[in-house]
């Protein structure tokens, strides 16, 4: 007997259906899987067999061939048990029912539960998309399943349960949509925390509304990683196509923590120094996404950045053009969106002390250069806003008054953002930060006396065809933030200023 069912299939970011197609025949006993499986597919039918036996139904004892269409797309992981669990039931006879506009995904266990899947939400809209009406989804994925519309999400807890709802004796109810909730934890650190520090609060309000990289420069204990930490409280809400986009690539990396069904507030992603180019990049024989996509749409911060091995630093510069990672393997490749604010932060030279303006460095002659030149003059060029960060005296750490809370600034952040989505609107971009060379000429025009000094600096400070487009975007989210249809000469000059600090500490290099 021969029966087919529906399931869908996941590489990367990419989503494909799959038909689970199993024919039984007379014959020595034996089960054979086509169809490009992986290692953890091929294991399935061990699995399969033992879950039918302890769950009360016979295994078949026929010659059986499993096959996984398309044949010539590579299926991995072990989300097939469940369609070849269902599939070779309804070919031995044991269970009946038309499944044509059903799918089932889901790993088995040797008792008959059925555990979580990574890429659940994916592959839910695959399923919707093909026209799909029922989709069958382990009880771990349910959450972040039941965000799909159109198409009812069922949640199984073990394949008794499956197998009664599908004869029609205790029908499961579709999982039920995710309630609307706040955008962000209440627990975020507040930049009211933090003293003094008024120019770099202003630098990063700016980039936070425009989502433009930053470098912050200054000696150990300056508030650097604090004010970056605080950064997420001020960043703007997420949209719903960038809150679908970042919890799809959480599904698939297996990183959505339990019962959630859409990620609401901005990711911020801080990984050691020690990390390897494929943690920061994405990689493996099965490709995953590193931390620079797992930080999508949000913050990637880097801190003591010249610690950095700098062969992983470089994997750094096509992604933060492009906004997408793409790794390559034998068999295929694999894209990752990684459309991330980049926050670094750094000590000027090894001991952290060279040009403060009280203690003095004592690190050897040519140390502070040797030091600044990890960080590569491309990647240098790729941060919209460099900024350093004083000490703090003793009357302002002492100072009983809070600063500005998150919430004052998230407010100009927010309304900044606004005007930029009208701006956009319809072209995929959001913010600023991510113009393209075409749009930059169109929403960032200088009247004369502005163009004069962007000349005058482009001149004096050497700056590169990338800086002159930084600079731009830098002085539009400045204009928009002072509320201005135009870009200023007094906007211009402060984003020029964001772009003079190499000049300070990188001079000699």
């Amino acid at each position: 007997m021969f029966s087919r069912i529906n399931s869908v299939g996941c590489y990367g970011m990419e989503t494909f259906c799959v038909e689970v197609e199993a024919d039984l025949h007379q014959g020595l006993p034996r089960f054979d899987m086509v169809g490009l499986p992986d290692a953890a597919v091929s294991e399935a039918k061990d699995r399969v067999r033992a879950a039918i036996k302890n769950s009360g139904y016979a295994f078949p004892a026929s010659r059986i061939t499993v096959n996984l269409a398309p044949a010539d797309r590579r299926k991995e992981g072990p989300l097939y048990d469940l369609p070849l669990f269902v599939a070779l039931l309804c070919a031995s006879g044991q269970l009946q029912g038309d499944f044509a506009k059903a799918a089932f995904v889901g790993e088995l266990s040797l008792d008959g539960l059925v555990r979580k899947v990574n890429g659940a939400l994916p592959m839910v809209i695959q399923a919707r998309n093909a026209g799909w009406t029922d989709v069958f989804v382990p009880a771990g994925n349910a959450a972040e399943s039941a965000v799909v519309g159109g198409v009812h999400v069922y949640a199984v807890e073990n394949v008794r349960q499956l197998l009664d709802h599908l004869r029609g004796d205790i029908l499961l109810p579709p999982a039920p949509p995710p309630e609307g909730s706040e955008p962000r934890a209440a627990d975020l650190p507040d930049l009211a925390d933090v003293r003094g520090q008024g120019e770099a609060r202003h630098a990063l309000e700016v980039a936070a509304a425009g989502n433009h990289n930053v470098l912050m420069i200054g000696p150990p204990g300056s508030g650097k990683s604090m004010l970056a930490k605080r950064l997420p409280s001020i960043l703007p809400d997420m949209t719903a196509e960038e809150s679908l986009e970042t919890t799809k690539l959480y599904s698939v990396a297996g990183e959505l923590p339990g019962g959630t069904s859409l990620i609401r507030a901005r990711p911020f992603r801080a990984p050691h120094h020690t990390v390897s180019a494929a943690g920061l990049s994405g990689g493996g024989s099965i490709p995953r996404p590193g931390e620079l996509s797992l930080a999508h749409n949000g913050v990637l911060f880097l801190d003591e950045l010249p610690e950095f091995n700098r062969n992983t630093l470089e994997v750094l510069r096509q992604p933060m053009e492009d906004g997408m990672v793409t790794i390559s393997r034998a068999a295929a490749s694999v894209s990752y969106p990684c459309a991330v604010m980049l926050v670094c932060a750094m000590n000027p030279c090894p001991c952290g002390f060279f040009g403060h303006p009280t203690r003095r460095c004592s690190c050897p002659q040519g140390a502070a250069q040797r030091y600044l030149s990890r960080v590569s003059g491309p990647l240098l060029d790729r941060l919209d806003i460099h900024i350093e960060v004083p000490p703090v005296d003793f009357r302002r750490l002492s100072a009983e008054e809070a600063g500005e809370p998150s919430s004052a600034v998230r407010a100009r952040v927010n309304a900044a953002r606004a005007k930029q989505e009208a701006r956009f609107r319809g072209s995929g971009i959001h913010a600023n930060g991510q113009m393209s060379a075409a749009m930059t000429r169109e929403f960032c025009v200088l009247d004369g006396p502005s163009r004069q000094m962007l000349e005058r600096a482009f001149q004096t400070l050497g700056l590169s065809a990338r800086a002159y487009d930084k600079i731009l975007r830098v002085a539009r989210t400045i204009a928009d933030l002072a509320d201005s249809p135009e870009i200023a000469l007094p906007h211009l000059a402060e984003a020029l200023q964001y772009r003079s600090l190499d000049r300070k500490f990188w001079a000699e290099r």
